[in-house]
């Protein structure tokens, strides 16, 4: 999304500059609420990606623990000793 982070952020500069030394008119006021909403919806844009960041390593990792438990040699291994452990 750097693009759109990108645009987001001129247009922010090009709303301040428009909004700076002028009296505060109804307009305005809207626009500054307006500024607001973006901004907190950028802060939940930017903590749903951390999350998503987070459950992808999460599940990337269960994905590698799987595959080292189902490695031939470590198939063999785990069976053995179950076979042992259970007197078989």
């Amino acid at each position: 999304m750097p693009g759109f982070q990108s645009r987001l952020a001129s247009a922010r500069r090009r709303l301040g500059d428009l909004l700076g030394g002028l009296a505060p008119t109804e307009d305005q006021r809207n626009l500054q609420r307006l500024q607001q909403r973006v901004q907190h919806l950028e802060t939940l844009v930017e903590g749903l990606q951390d999350s998503i960041h987070r459950d992808s390593l999460r599940h990337e990792q269960r994905m590698l623990d799987l595959e080292r438990k189902t490695e031939p040699d470590a198939l063999t291994k785990a069976l053995s000793e179950h076979a042992r452990r259970r007197g078989l």
